[in-house]
């Protein structure tokens, strides 16, 4: 059943992707948080920061960005973004070592946090120890996604609403338009170590070549 279960999840993620299908309807516009709150994108993939920055750009937030645990806390202290996106799995400190530290420090125990992962173990571990987030959001991810996790946080009134007369305005971003055209609309997990692995060698005559995919 689990097999089944994760099947048909991976059917209806490829149906999102590829637009309306089987009479689904269209989606319709989320309630977001006010127009150039700033959000803080933590995750040691680059990738994963551009592509979720692009998103939140293009909903008019201000998209702040840290690689690592101990950068996040001190721009979290800093910066006091109205929230957090978290991963799980970083370098060094990890997300729930973070999480944490966010939660006992009084300047940043109240920002919303959302928790993110491609990691099995570790969205498993993220149910049975929340350690106070606020959400969870599984790699991979589009748009959509990101805007239901922000207007849930908006409707239980974490987050302050936006105002019908805020027009959305795409803050301008450091990057030219053919970068970001680069930038994928899907975050995916693991997405830089696709980039990262160089061609294999052809292997020569009488040997045989191992690959590990992880």
């Amino acid at each position: 059943m689990d097999g089944f279960a994760r099947m048909a999840g991976g059917i209806g993620f490829i149906k999102r992707l590829l637009g309306n299908t089987d009479g689904e309807q269209p989606s319709v516009p989320h309630v977001q948080t006010a127009q150039g709150a700033r959000m803080l994108v933590v995750d040691d993939s680059p990738t994963i920061c551009a592509v979720l920055g692009k998103m939140l750009g293009h909903e008019g937030y201000a998209v702040s960005k840290a690689t690592d645990g101990e950068s996040a806390i001190q721009l979290a202290r800093d910066e006091q973004p109205a929230l957090i996106f978290l991963d799980i799995v970083l370098p060094g400190m990890n997300g729930f070592a973070v999480l944490r530290a966010l939660r006992h420090d009084p300047l940043t125990q109240h920002i919303p946090i959302v928790m993110i992962s491609g990691n099995q173990q570790a969205t498993e571990q993220f149910y049975v120890q929340r350690f106070g987030a606020d959400d969870f959001m599984k790699k991979p991810f589009g748009r959509d996604e990101v805007c239901k996790r922000i207007e849930q946080l908006v409707l239980s009134g974490r987050l302050a609403v936006r105002k019908p007369s805020e027009p959305v305005s795409v803050p301008l971003l450091e990057l030219s338009e053919e970068a970001l055209a680069a930038i994928p609309d899907i975050a995916m997990p693991y997405a830089d170590e696709v980039h990262a692995i160089a061609p294999s060698p052809r292997p020569r005559p009488g040997l045989q070549m191992a690959h590990s995919v992880y």
